[in-house]
């Protein structure tokens, strides 16, 4: 069941609509407001939309970098996975 949610980003407070917990609203948000405001003081521009879509590409960057490792950790898994079975295989059965 969603519920609203009042958080705040960047000052500007937005009731969200959403199934997930309240905490859980709360902590994006946090995190969000956090990516946002780390732009800006970088000095990377003054405007808050443009910082919003910079820190939007570095989540998103963020994300991949974290799904390509995921695969590369399943990759890695299923080959030992694989490595286990043929040593298994050789074994004598006791």
């Amino acid at each position: 069941m969603k519920q609203s949610v009042r958080v705040t980003i960047l000052g500007q407070d937005y009731s969200i609509r959403s199934s997930r917990s309240v905490e859980e609203v709360q902590k994006v948000a946090a995190y969000v407001d956090a990516r946002i405001a780390e732009v800006l003081a970088a000095g990377a521009t003054a405007d808050s939309l443009d910082a919003a879509v910079l820190a939007l590409m570095n989540v998103a960057g963020n994300y991949f970098d974290s799904q390509q490792a995921l695969e590369q950790t399943q990759n890695i898994s299923e080959s030992l996975q694989s490595l286990d079975k043929k040593i298994s295989s050789a074994l004598p059965d006791e």
